[in-house]
């Protein structure tokens, strides 16, 4: 009998504005994050998000899948790394990465991802 898929758990830590918005990837329709690895995932895997966010006391605990990669060596001096579209069950934490970024000026410049 088996447990179902194996699910990649990756800890994130975030602890500025700047790396916040360099991250978030507000084209999602359930918020996501850019997260830089070199380990391989395919799009549609499912990986879980143990997340350190700014001043927050607790680490969240995100489910979500990948829709973006960024392999090595990609043109344009990309970061490799892999873009997690949150679930629906995370509209806390989508909405909380928001607020953040909706409360303070943020530098003009691209993302990992756009």
């Amino acid at each position: 009998m088996t447990n179902g898929p194996c699910v990649d758990v990756l800890e994130i830590v975030i602890k500025d504005l700047p790396s916040l918005h360099d991250a978030y990837m507000s084209f999602l329709c359930n918020g996501g994050l850019f997260i830089s690895t070199t380990q391989g995932h395919e799009l549609g895997d499912e990986v879980q998000l143990l997340l350190t966010l700014l001043d927050e006391p607790a680490a969240f605990n995100i489910k979500g899948r990948v829709v973006w990669v960024t392999p090595e060596r990609a043109q344009g001096i990309r970061q490799a790394g892999i873009g997690v579209e949150f679930s629906k069950e995370n509209a806390a934490i989508h909405a909380k990465i928001v607020n953040y970024l909706g409360r303070a000026p943020l530098p003009d410049r691209p993302t990992h991802t756009l």
